[in-house]
């Protein structure tokens, strides 16, 4: 299987910040809510979070964008260290940086600060546009695509190039491949001479009018930006593809509920590393909506934070701890039932497997409470974990039943629960509620303690033991010892 095509992403990056909580009351001196057990989590923004999208498809990502001496640039250097190859060029002023305050699974309020600006282009990043075979300019209205203007308009006439505009930035260099904006951005772009009476167009008046407004705006940016191809991003209808005549409505292959921001990056960076892939522009177009539904369906742009904190030795608890909150707040918010089963989960089997099938049925969500590898050594001792907390996480995500896992590292998940505030509490194997130290604190909200038995025969113990009684293993672990 050929390697996928090396992208190349020019934009301007973004911090980002999630300040995630629960808000269950307003405040005594303004009609505000209060967010309580807030987490704040930093994650890639902007050109650098489609970088970061594009090389989590396996691809060879090289990132160029303005960065400074500030501290949200250092922050951003050290969450793509690893991920993708940087060029940077100067950056006037600090990195802009973006926080959402959330609770419930919603936003709040959003703070920005930092109006740095990318100043001049450098011989290494002209280099990088001339041998690049496929690149998106993530354009966020932040200079870099500016300075880099002449090379994209080079680049653009022998290899394929995605723009995702900004109404802060200019247009897409004549001859690009793909222009991608959202509905609103292609209505502001094409706008200019349009009556007035036609500006205000909703779904809610006319079903069908977004997409004859989409249909019509795309077929004027066609021309006007002399590009080969516009594709309108409509969100969850999907989005709508023009070479300047009759377009092409590619719909969501199915209805994904979640936080969508980032999705238009998902959008942007698939389809430009399926035409670097040199597919056919419908082609691209079909692939980058069924991954941005995927992405929103994931979870959004905290599932990226999620994936990084998963490849660590030790999972970072604050960062998977939104998530499980997050997943709670939106159940609770509708009525439903929040169920959280804990667990070493070492060695995962079928035992397991139907105890947290059974966990999920009696509820609306399943939230899944791992010992950290430091919590499991100090409950089974020094030959334990076999399976690293990473691992342990990465595979239980994967079971249909479950619909986020939050690591923590004391002995008991108390902290843990305090926070998640669980409907119902799910315990495996051989207790008694009187032996579980959180029995009477999920009580004490209400909650109930539940224990499911393990099928027989199965342990990690067991499965151990086989495996090291199996032929072969004492002259496999000897080889492992060497």
């Amino acid at each position: 299987m050929n390697r996928p095509t090396p992208l190349l992403v020019v934009g301007d990056a973004l911090l980002d910040h999630d300040l995630t909580g629960r808000a269950e009351r307003l405040a005594p001196d303004a009609p505000v809510p209060v967010v309580s057990d807030a987490r704040l989590v930093a994650r890639p923004g902007g050109a650098a979070l489609a970088a970061c999208l594009a090389a989590a498809e396996g691809r060879n990502v090289t990132l160029i964008t303005a960065l400074g001496d500030d501290e949200s640039s250092s922050t951003l250097r050290r969450l793509l260290k690893g991920r993708v190859r940087l060029v940077e060029l100067p950056l006037s002023g600090e990195l802009p940086c973006k926080t959402r305050i959330m609770a419930q699974g919603r936003a709040l309020l959003r703070l920005d600060d930092g109006e740095g600006r990318a100043t001049a282009a450098t011989d290494e990043a002209r280099s990088a546009v001339a041998a690049a075979r496929g690149i998106l300019v993530a354009d966020y209205g932040r200079g870099t695509a500016d300075v880099l203007r002449e090379a994209l308009v080079g680049a653009a006439a022998r290899v394929p190039v995605v723009w995702d505009p900004h109404p802060r930035g200019g247009p897409p260099a004549r001859g690009v491949r793909l222009a991608t904006p959202a509905a609103a951005e292609a209505r502001a772009f094409a706008g200019n001479g349009r009556p007035a009476q036609d500006t205000p167009r909703t779904a809610a008046d006319d079903p069908g009018r977004e997409l004859r407004s989409a249909a019509a705006d795309a077929r004027s940016l066609v021309r006007s930006w002399g590009v080969t191809s516009v594709a309108v991003t409509l969100g969850e209808r999907g989005a709508l593809l023009s070479h300047g005549e009759a377009p092409l409505l590619v719909p969501t292959p199915w209805q994904a509920e979640g936080d969508a921001c980032g999705a238009g990056d998902c959008f942007a960076a698939t389809a430009a590393g399926l035409l670097a892939d040199d597919v056919l522009p419908e082609t691209a177009v079909q692939g980058a909506v069924r991954a941005a539904t995927q992405y929103v369906a994931n979870g959004g742009a905290r599932a990226l934070v999620i994936e990084e904190a998963s490849t660590s030795p030790e999972p970072a608890g604050s960062e998977q701890a939104a998530d499980g909150s997050d997943v709670a707040a939106r159940v609770r918010a509708t009525g439903g039932t929040v169920v959280a089963a804990g667990g070493c989960f070492d060695l995962l089997h079928a035992g397991h497997v139907a105890l947290l099938q059974a966990a999920r049925r009696t509820g609306d969500c399943l939230i899944v409470c791992v010992n950290s590898d430091a919590s499991v050594r100090r409950r089974k001792g020094s030959g334990r974990p076999l399976v690293p907390a990473a691992d342990r996480v990465r595979v239980l995500r994967a079971l249909e039943c479950v619909d986020a896992v939050v690591v923590f590292d004391e002995d008991t998940p108390e902290r843990l629960l305090r926070g998640l505030r669980p409907h119902i509490w799910v315990k495996g194997g051989d207790y008694a509620l009187g032996q579980l130290p959180e029995t009477a604190l999920v009580e004490s909200w209400g909650g109930q303690v539940m224990l499911l038995p393990y099928l027989d025969g199965r342990s990690t113990t067991e499965l151990a033991e086989r495996a090291a009684l199996a032929p072969g293993a004492a002259h496999a672990n000897a080889n492992l010892r060497k």
